[in-house]
C-alpha cells in the first residue's frame, strides 16, 4: 500500500471538515476548495509522511509548517470569532497547537484550507488541473520546491478521486 486512499480522504475527511467550515464561511466548502485541499495532501505528503522529510519542520499530511499554522492563529483566526470556535470545534481543543496537525486529520485540513481561504488570489475552476497546481505554488508553497508543471498530474488525481 502506497498510502492513504485519496478517494476516501476526500470523501471522508476533506469534504465533511470543509462543511463544517462552510457553516460559517459557505465559500470554506465549495467543490474548488475540497479538490484543492486534497491535492495539496497528495503534492505535499502523497498522503503517505506525517512529518517532513530530511528533518524539515512542516506536519501533517498536509505539511504545514508550525510557523504558518502560528501565524493562521495569530494574524486571522484571533480576529473572526466564528470561524475560530469552528477551528477549535474541529481540533478538540481552545488553544491546538502546531502538534494537532500530525495526530487529527480533520484539524490538518481545516488549518490548510485557511491557509489558502487568506490569499487575495483569485482561485481557479474546480476542475482545473493546471489552475490548482500554479495556486498551491503560488499560495501554500510560496518559496518553495512546488514545481505546478510537475504537479498538475497529482491535482487531476484529486479532482478525479
Amino acid at each position: 500500500m502506497d498510502g492513504l486512499d485519496l478517494s476516501q480522504l476526500k470523501a471522508l475527511v476533506v469534504a465533511p471538515t470543509l462543511q463544517q467550515l462552510a457553516f460559517i464561511i459557505p465559500a470554506l466548502g465549495s467543490p474548488w476548495a475540497i479538490n484543492q485541499v486534497t491535492g495539496t495532501a497528495l503534492v505535499e505528503s502523497g498522503c503517505v509522511y506525517l512529518k517532513q522529510l530530511g528533518g524539515g519542520p512542516a506536519l501533517g499530511l498536509f505539511q504545514m509548517e508550525p510557523a504558518t499554522h502560528d501565524d493562521c492563529w495569530a494574524n486571522f483566526l484571533t480576529f473572526n470569532s466564528a470561524l475560530r470556535a469552528r477551528v477549535q470545534n474541529i481540533a478538540g481543543q481552545a488553544s491546538p497547537t502546531a502538534a494537532l496537525l500530525v495526530t487529527n486529520l480533520a484539524y490538518a485540513c481545516a488549518m490548510a484550507r485557511i491557509k489558502y481561504w487568506r490569499s487575495p488570489l483569485r482561485s481557479p475552476a474546480a476542475d482545473d488541473a493546471a489552475g490548482c497546481a500554479a495556486y498551491h505554488a503560488s499560495v501554500y508553497n510560496a518559496g518553495g520546491k512546488a514545481n505546478a508543471i510537475t504537479n498538475t498530474p497529482l491535482f487531476q488525481k484529486a479532482i478525479s478521486a
